[in-house]
């Protein structure tokens, strides 16, 4: 006879519980038909692990339950510290009188000899929720375990295994979160108080657990890109994009922040760029009424600036303090930024005054040479319109660009074209003006500038206030 008694199970589960006592049930069957048989259970580790019953009869025939204890309440899992699992050992013996105490069971199976069985070897496997949980938070620290995870998926729910989704997204580990999703988790769970799991994935940085998530059909709020952009993360905003055509990259969260608010008060200039290449308005205000600008000149970010002013036409708008983006670097002890948010007005001022001095020295501080007003004009737009050939000079030796358009479309040759000013046009061309985006008629004699009162360009607001200047 190969064995005298069998249990109802390969594998015995401990469903395990933080700081609780814990406990599970199997079954042995007595497999003889006309004697009882005596049973005694014992484990690899019995400081762990203790038995209802660790001596008991079976009748012929009949079953018995056995419930396995783990002694103490634990705050983890007690894992092996190797593979395989610690074992239950089951030994039988036969009890021809059907009958004995305690103490005749346990110096029946005291003395070793062929009247006793090892019937079985059952393994002890530790799962639930918590054992996942644990084994996620010390992953690098646990050998063996890839066993003991996909043992202790086995014993949670769908439900469990979804929520489990939030540590495993987190760890930014992606077979974890195969592994889950496989088991029946869900990426897209009705109530979550961390938003969705894209977002999770994220912020932990992981490109390929966000790469699964979409795959496996996970939902998208307006939020995530928040937190791409705030992390520089290009690459993440880049794939949420394309796989999102919902996704707003003007989307303001509850303060009026943009994604481009976000890229110009972290310093990120390349988030910068990519958030205004995909469609970002550059000049939107928060609920402080704060510009993009606003934010980078705050924390002193100076090519979040540059770019910005290369797109933007927002240096001069007040906040709900009344403050520029100049007050705001000046007040945070950002000198270097000045220049760029308030000294090119000096700038524009001297080339239409036609001071060449003033504007060399404006220059020789850091002005910007190509530095706009809210119309879009540069220095080389206004002396030309003014006719400054002088300051033109000064302007060109300094590499002004020729062709640049200002918000109406209208580069500086244009600007002296309907001016009126022949030999300012003139020595525009010469360095390399085109002719070719508005035509040049009349500009080998005086333009009347009646001809041109329509022109954007003369009827800004600011214009006519330096022309009366």
């Amino acid at each position: 006879m190969d064995r005298l008694v069998k249990a109802d199970v390969k594998e015995v589960e401990l469903s395990f519980k933080r700081d609780q006592k814990c406990g599970t049930t199997f079954r042995l069957s007595n497999l003889m038909h006309t004697m009882s048989v005596a049973v005694n259970l014992t484990t690899t580790n019995p400081s762990l692990f203790s038995f209802s019953q660790p001596f008991s009869i079976i009748p012929p025939l009949s079953s018995s339950s056995y419930t396995l204890l783990l002694s103490q309440p634990s705050d983890h899992p007690p894992l092996p510290t190797t593979v395989p699992n610690d074992v239950i050992n089951v030994k039988a013996s036969m009890l021809p009188t059907g009958k004995a105490g305690l103490e005749g069971l346990r110096r029946l199976f005291a003395r070793p000899g062929p009247h006793v069985f090892r019937d079985a070897t059952i393994p002890i496997s530790f799962v639930g929720p918590h054992v996942v949980e644990f084994l996620i938070s010390q992953r690098t620290q646990i050998s063996g375990f890839d066993f003991f995870f996909n043992k202790a998926v086995s014993g949670c729910s769908g439900s469990e295994l979804t929520e489990l989704l939030r540590p495993a997204i987190a760890s930014g580990n992606a077979n974890l979160v195969s592994s889950l999703i496989d088991a029946g988790g869900d990426v897209n769970p009705k109530v979550s108080d961390s938003g969705c799991w894209l977002s999770l994935a994220v912020r932990s940085g992981s490109i390929e657990v966000v790469k699964i998530l979409i795959a496996c059909g996970c939902k998208v709020d307006n939020s995530v890109l928040h937190d791409a952009v705030a992390m520089n993360r290009v690459d993440l905003v880049d794939i949420l994009c394309k796989n999102f055509p919902e996704i707003d990259v003007n989307w303001a969260d509850s303060d009026g922040r943009t994604p481009i608010h976000i890229a110009a008060a972290n310093g990120h200039v390349e988030m910068l760029k990519f958030c205004i290449s995909a469609g970002g308005n550059a000049d939107v205000w928060d609920r402080k009424g704060w510009t993009p600008l606003h934010c980078a000149a705050e924390k002193g970010h100076l090519e979040p600036i540059k770019s910005l002013l290369e797109c933007s036409n927002v240096k001069y708008v007040v906040n709900k303090n009344g403050k520029t983006a100049f007050d705001l670097a000046a007040e945070n002890g950002h000198l270097n930024l000045l220049c760029f948010l308030r000294f090119d007005d000096f700038l524009l001022r001297a080339a239409r005054l036609d001071d060449a001095h003033g504007l060399k020295s404006c220059l020789a501080e850091g002005a910007e040479v190509n530095g706009r007003d809210q119309n879009g004009w540069t220095p080389l737009h206004r002396a030309a319109f003014k006719g400054r050939i002088e300051c033109v000079k000064v302007l060109l030796n300094h590499s002004a660009q020729l062709d640049v358009v200002d918000d109406a479309g209208y580069t500086p040759l244009h600007c002296a074209v309907e001016a009126g000013h022949v030999q300012v046009a003139l020595l525009l061309v010469a360095h390399g003006a085109r002719a070719n985006v508005k035509s040049l008629e009349g500009i080998v004699s005086p333009v009347s500038l009646d001809r041109f009162k329509n022109h954007p360009a003369l009827v800004h607001p600011v214009c006519h206030e330096q022309e009366r200047t």
